[in-house]
Formats: structure tokens, sequence, C-alpha cells
């Protein structure tokens, strides 16, 4: 599976500050929950990155 392959699968996705100091992406489906912890600076740098893809799919859906 990769970036481009589709798939029919709901899933929820929640994203916040913990108790601790970290963000944390908490991502549930079918039964499966995945918490996933950051340090605020990498958190900042996941953030840059989605940005950077959502300009480039942009530029992609223009052609």
């Amino acid at each position: 599976m990769g970036i481009n392959s589709e798939r029919d699968i709901e899933a929820n996705m929640q994203i916040g500050p913990t108790d601790l100091g970290m963000v944390r992406i908490f991502i549930e489906a079918g039964g499966v929950e995945i918490p996933m912890d950051f340090e605020p600076e990498e958190a900042d740098e996941i953030a840059e990155e989605i940005r950077a893809a959502a300009i480039a799919a942009r530029a992609v859906k223009k052609r």
C-alpha cells in the first residue's frame, strides 16, 4: 500500500495535547487504536509537512 493506493476504510483521528506536554495524534480504525506522541517541535515539523502536502495537492488538482 502506498500514498496513492485508495482504501475504503473509515477512521477517526483526534489531535491534542497530553498532560505530559506531548502532542498526541490518536487514530482509531476497525477496532484498532494507535496513539502517537510527539514532542511539540516534532509536531511543528509534522504540521509543516501537512501544509506542504496541501499546497502540492492543490497544484495537482488545478491541472
